[in-house]
């Protein structure tokens, strides 16, 4: 090329599509890494999950085979059970939960 603005020309447009194509992998790696936190987050929340639900019910069958005496966890007779109260603790305790998970979501986005 004899012209220096043509050659110019054509070098300024080689180095916007090779910039844009680094952008655009470095774009699509982000996101993809961003997909397989979110997965494994999400996975690793669902296990915790479950191991909690598996030992609340292991719990619950050994609770539930010593039910002629009170133990751990186990009203007796001289402690009368507000019922009222738990119910708003256990609301109070999802409503924390909630928020916790609102944030977590909100931060990983």
């Amino acid at each position: 090329m004899s012209n220096p603005l043509l050659q110019a020309f054509f070098v300024g447009r080689a180095l916007a599509e090779v910039l844009t194509e680094k952008l655009e992998f470095a774009l699509t790696d982000a996101l993809s890494e961003l997909g397989k936190f979110d997965a494994e987050a999400r996975e690793q929340a669902r296990q915790f999950t479950e191991e909690v639900i598996e030992r609340a019910n292991r719990a619950a069958e050994a609770a539930g085979a010593d039910d002629t005496s009170p133990g751990v966890g186990q009203p007796s007779s001289a402690e009368p059970v507000d019922v009222q109260a738990t119910i708003d603790e256990l609301r109070a305790e999802i409503a924390t939960l909630r928020t916790e998970l609102q944030r977590y979501r909100s931060s990983s986005v």
